[in-house]
């Protein structure tokens, strides 16, 4: 069973009514929307000690930090602790993008000590061992592809990023479309140059209903990756991205039949003025599934700052509708990002989401606004520090500048409007 076939049974599971809880919605209304597929709850069964949370329509916006090694950087010790610092800056979930070293040993350790829901790139950990073990990417098999994804299922991943809808027909619209960068995808590219090497179909969407298969025998949630995504402002919302979103929708569809959650992801760099219009092709295309956008960054040049670029792109986006932001960090496109990175990481793009929610008009994000608001007009800065996104920052930027009073800061000092009008209608 799967929390999609729970629902459409008309059971409320465990992890629904933790969801409900935490969300303060009515468990009913939750259930019946993860059987619309518009709602999902990543819980794989192998999963223990998991805390779930919900992505989709009306639910806070979630955000995931990346995390694992590459095949420069092995330092396990310094990933767990990019785990930490990720959960404890308040990502909702994670993902193990490892390429380097033990990639069984670094997966099973982070799911041991997640709390939150772990998701992969199973492409990755099969290419990386068919060019240790047979030393190319063309000697991949199909085989190794799902024994792979039944693997890492087994080991308690929660949700996989998979690149079925880029098809043959796809490429060869990318082929005609005229992009600057072309596949900027790592799973995309993987993928790309096996199907041109051996002139065959994308084996992800050639055998759709082994990956289902395995899916719903452990209740991973599939996240139909944008292995076509625009990599710069200028190819966004192109042919090549459109045909691979065409693709997704129908593969959701048919992923519910088989009562497997789904989720879709998106793009990319897109420019500001074109954001809404990717998450409502999103919706229309893909029949309301959750929408998962890494930023999207909404310019080309901001290196080192790309953290700031993603967490623009991705307010506007979750006003938009989308459901879950995927972080970026300052080191964006120039380096594997440190434990102090992945932190900023999060908690900027926790800022974007909550921006989001504030625009969509969610009552728990505009309760905890107000609540700040009252505390700064009461001048109480432990309620200041209590409402703060990022408490640790803000308290420890106090700490180290003392105002001469108490109940001020050092910006204003004795000058401060709010206390000197509370003092003037204290006389009143």
């Amino acid at each position: 069973m799967t929390q999609i076939s729970d629902a459409r049974a008309g059971k409320i599971t465990p992890e629904m009514n933790a969801v409900a809880q935490k969300e303060q919605v009515d468990p009913a209304w939750l259930r019946d929307k993860i059987a619309e597929g518009r709602i999902v709850i990543p819980a794989n069964r192998n999963h223990k000690g998991l805390v779930p949370c919900g992505v989709g329509e009306r639910l806070l916006i979630k955000v995931n930090a990346n995390i694992g090694t590459s095949s420069d950087k092995v330092d396990l010790e310094e990933e767990l602790a990019k785990l930490e610092v990720s959960i404890s800056a308040g990502a909702d979930t994670v993902m193990d993008l490892s390429t380097g070293g033990d990639i069984n040993l670094c997966r099973g350790r982070i799911i041991r000590k997640s709390s939150v829901p772990v998701g992969t790139v199973p492409i990755y950990q099969a290419v990386v061992e068919t060019i240790n073990q047979k030393g190319g990417l063309i000697e991949l098999t199909v085989d190794k592809i799902f024994e792979v994804i039944e693997n890492q299922a087994a080991d308690g991943v929660d949700f996989i990023t998979v690149h079925c809808g880029l098809t043959r027909a796809a490429l060869e619209t990318l082929k005609h479309q005229g992009r600057i960068t072309d596949i900027v995808s790592r799973g995309g590219a993987f993928l790309t140059t096996w199907m041109l090497h051996h002139d065959r179909e994308n084996p992800l969407y050639e055998n759709y209903d082994r990956l289902l298969e395995i899916a719903g025998k452990y209740d991973v949630t599939l996240s139909l990756g944008d292995g076509l995504r625009p990599g710069c402002i200028a190819d966004a919302t192109d042919r090549a991205q459109i045909h691979e979103l065409m693709t997704l929708g129908q593969l959701t569809k048919y992923a519910w039949e088989k009562d497997v959650q789904v989720m879709i992801e998106g793009p990319g760099h897109v420019p500001l003025n074109q954001i809404r219009a990717n998450v409502l092709l999103q919706k229309q295309l893909c029949h309301h599934a959750p929408f998962y956008v890494l930023g999207p960054l909404v310019t080309d040049i901001a290196a080192g700052y790309d953290h700031v670029a993603c967490a623009i792109g991705g307010a506007v986006a979750g006003e938009a509708g989308a459901d879950f932001l995927c972080y970026v960090t300052p080191t964006e496109h120039l380096c594997l990002p440190s434990v102090q990175d992945v932190r900023e990481g999060v908690i900027v793009t926790r800022i974007a989401a909550h921006a989001g929610d504030i625009a969509r008009g969610h009552k728990l994000a505009i309760e905890r606004d107000r609540n700040m608001s009252v505390a700064r007009k009461n001048l109480d800065w432990a309620a200041q520090m209590k409402f703060a996104i990022d408490p640790e920052k803000a308290r420890r930027l106090r700490e180290e500048n003392p105002p001469a009073e108490d109940d001020v800061c050092t910006m204003c000092g004795k000058f401060c409007a709010i206390k000197q009008v509370k003092e003037y209608f204290a006389k009143k």
